[in-house]
């Protein structure tokens, strides 16, 4: 066996190794390996096909990598500090809304949650308007049968990002920051209710007589 074979048998070994990683990160490291050895094993043996195939490869792998490597870095940070989900930005889509527009209504199913951009947006039921920088629509992940339990319409033309469950479901299960972060964000705004319907409530015991 000479030289240029050994390299090919390597690469095809980080290749095997890259199929079989459970995480994106490792997955995308041994990625970055096997591609730089293909691309020298291409160069010097002058096998063109796998040359171009792996220059293609590498700055996208290295990309992701990198797109990842700051999420996990954004969700450590986030979960020692404020709850926001800025860094989710790069995994979400846009969406615009006019005045009169509903997100989505009481008892639909509930398959995404949403981060607003501008613009203003209420709860109906709760009554309770929302302006940029707010996450809503991500307890229909938990709650029974995947059903909402608000209405949320727009009051005031606006953008929206929106990132549905199944990918928040695999940022869960490729980053365990991520899930402790989303436990965190859940948990904050389920005590958040909490307390305003406890409020509510002893505004009404305030009303009736003794």
């Amino acid at each position: 066996m000479n030289i240029f074979e050994a390299l090919g048998y390597v690469g095809g070994i980080f290749s095997i190794a890259t199929y079989s990683m459970k995480t994106m990160i490792p997955l995308r490291i041994m990625a970055i390996i096997s591609n730089v050895v293909f691309i020298v094993y291409g160069a010097i043996d002058e096998v063109y096909p796998v040359l171009i195939l792996h220059v293609v490869l590498l700055p996208l792998n290295a990309y992701r990598l990198r797109q990842m490597m700051k999420l996990v870095a954004h969700v450590r940070q986030a979960a020692h500090g404020d709850l926001r989900m800025d860094w989710l930005k790069p995994f979400m889509s846009r969406r615009s809304y006019a005045a009169g527009d509903e997100l989505f209504h009481l008892g639909d199913p509930a398959n995404e949650m949403f981060f607003t951009l501008s613009g203003r947006f209420r709860l109906k039921e709760l009554n309770l308007e929302l302006g940029a920088g707010e996450v809503v629509g991500e307890l229909g992940l938990l709650a029974p049968e995947n059903r909402r339990g608000q209405t949320l319409e727009c009051i005031a033309d606006g953008e929206v990002l929106t990132i549905t469950y199944n990918e928040v479901r695999q940022l869960y299960f490729q980053n365990p920051e991520f899930g402790f972060y989303f436990l965190r964000l859940t948990s904050a705004r389920l005590f958040e209710n909490i307390a305003r319907l406890e409020g509510e409530v002893a505004t009404l015991r305030g009303r009736v007589p003794g």
